[in-house]
């Protein structure tokens, strides 16, 4: 690849794409805190947001979803009606706008403007998604939405998803988080999976497809479960790409949502890995 710009110049230009690709709240929720240190995750931004690549790897999921799907309806095993399980940001719905005004304005996630943001109404479609959970629904397999957002949260969501046009969504496949103190997925996968057979997982976190990844707190072992679990990769897992969040993330705090910017610098710093 050229080079044909100085770093600097490359940075501003940078600057002016965030800029144009973000939203500003009424009022922003941190605004009497430190400013976030969190220009580092500029660049996964804008590659969410703007990247002829990120819309490739998306429809890649979708129609490897769609050819694990097809092989599943072709086998005649009818105990129990076929789901598919999906989780919401950066999976079928892109937030990327949301990350932007985070960086614009120098604060980190914070409950009021991310009820804000999903009461707007106004994050996209993941390229793909609606023609694949529609395909399915078309068949006969019930979609459903398991997401952590919340109950207060759940009347914008609906209306996003429905506006965006995806199918079947109802109080009984959206499936929010009812416990503040509990994020695990595990109980509403299982209780789809007493009545469905799940055929597919979608997700862009490890979390998203089971209780064994949610139970890995390091590096290091969310890494060797997921080579331990890598013949379910792309078979009944399906992954979505999201650098812009996620419990890598977490992980790399070692989950201590108290430390200071200066901190979780250090953190990132002493991590990443050069020559």
């Amino acid at each position: 690849m050229e080079v044909t710009h100085s770093l600097k110049t490359r940075w501003l230009y940078a600057g002016f794409a965030i800029l144009f690709l973000t939203w500003s709240p009424g009022a922003i929720a941190q605004s009497n805190q430190p400013p976030a240190d969190n220009k580092y995750i500029e660049g996964a931004t804008l590659w969410q947001q703007t990247s002829g690549e990120r819309r490739a790897l998306s429809y890649q999921a979708f129609a490897l979803a769609r050819m694990m799907l097809d092989r599943d309806l072709r086998m005649k095993r009818n105990r129990k009606p076929r789901a598919v399980i999906v989780d919401l940001d950066e999976t079928i719905l892109d937030n990327s706008r949301f990350e932007g005004m985070l960086l614009k304005n120098r604060v980190n996630y914070n409950q009021k403007d991310w009820t804000e943001w999903i009461d707007r109404v106004e994050a996209t479609a993941v390229p793909g998604a609606v023609e694949f959970l529609r395909y399915a629904a078309a068949r006969r397999v019930t979609v459903f939405y398991i997401t952590n957002r919340n109950d207060i949260q759940k009347a914008g969501t609906a209306a996003n998803l429905k506006k965006l046009g995806f199918p079947n969504v109802n109080d009984q496949t959206l499936l929010v988080q009812t416990d503040p103190k509990d994020s695990s997925k595990e109980p509403r996968r299982q209780s789809v999976g007493a009545q469905y057979r799940i055929v597919l997982l979608m997700g862009d976190d490890l979390n998203d497809f089971s209780d064994v990844f949610e139970n890995s707190k390091t590096i290091d072992s969310r890494a060797a479960i997921a080579d331990r679990y890598r013949e379910e990769f792309g078979k009944r897992f399906i992954m979505l790409p999201n650098a812009m969040y996620g419990d890598w993330e977490s992980a790399i705090y070692d989950y201590n949502f108290k430390l200071t910017e200066a901190e979780k610098t250090e953190k990132r710093t002493r991590l990443r890995k050069d020559y």
